[in-house]
């Protein structure tokens, strides 16, 4: 037997292992990581456990894999976001982009980021710390940002760059929030809208 023989046991003729991961990532953007059973994991993913365990690890090992598609895919807006010119359309970006991957038909409402670790005990430790760890960067990526913007005039001198960062981080998490709640694009548009109406003037 030749290893590509050894590499495919346990496997299913066909497995496409970035489809079961994509199918992964909705599991747990929709139940959270203790919402998430193996059952419900595998039936979703169209493998056996022998499979699961083969290819992704165990279930933390596969949320995190799951967490890092996600950040590359439906949460992408974020890096993007940062590239924009000024600071007022990083966060017009930054929030425009949380409305829409919250409400994107086809896909579970709400933030896998915000959703995976909600009432997490115990057993979802691991998996709620990686999710703070998750939210800082994006925080600490907005801060930095916002010091350049400072450092550049974009931002008034007196701005608080961390303080900043940490209020639209909190007004994209909350418009998470509301999306699973069933509020509607528009509606959260207009919230993002409001925010940025107290945008500081540069």
């Amino acid at each position: 037997m030749d290893t590509h023989e050894k590499a495919s046991i346990g496997r299913p003729r066909g497995f496409d292992a970035d489809e079961a991961l994509e199918r992964a990532m909705r599991v747990f953007w929709e139940q959270g990581y203790e919402g998430a059973s193996l059952t419900d994991l595998t039936s979703a993913m169209g493998i056996t456990r022998t499979s699961m365990y083969a290819a992704f690890g165990n279930k933390e090992d596969l949320f995190r894999r799951a967490l890092e598609r996600y950040t590359e895919g439906p949460a992408s807006y974020a890096a993007r976001a940062m590239r924009e010119p000024t600071a007022r359309q990083v966060a017009t970006a930054f929030l425009g982009g949380s409305v829409r991957a919250t409400t994107r038909p086809g896909c579970p409402t709400g933030c896998l980021g915000v959703q995976g670790s909600l009432a997490a005990g115990a057993p979802g430790r691991n998996a709620r710390d990686a999710l703070v760890a998750w939210r800082d960067e994006a925080i600490s990526d907005l801060r930095d940002r916002f010091q350049r913007a400072v450092d550049e005039g974009d931002l008034p001198p007196d701005t608080d760059p961390g303080l900043l960062a940490r209020y639209l981080m909190t007004v994209a998490n909350g418009i998470a929030v509301q999306a699973v709640g069933g509020a509607t694009r528009d509606d959260l548009q207009q919230v993002a809208d409001m925010a940025l109406r107290t945008w500081p003037p540069a």
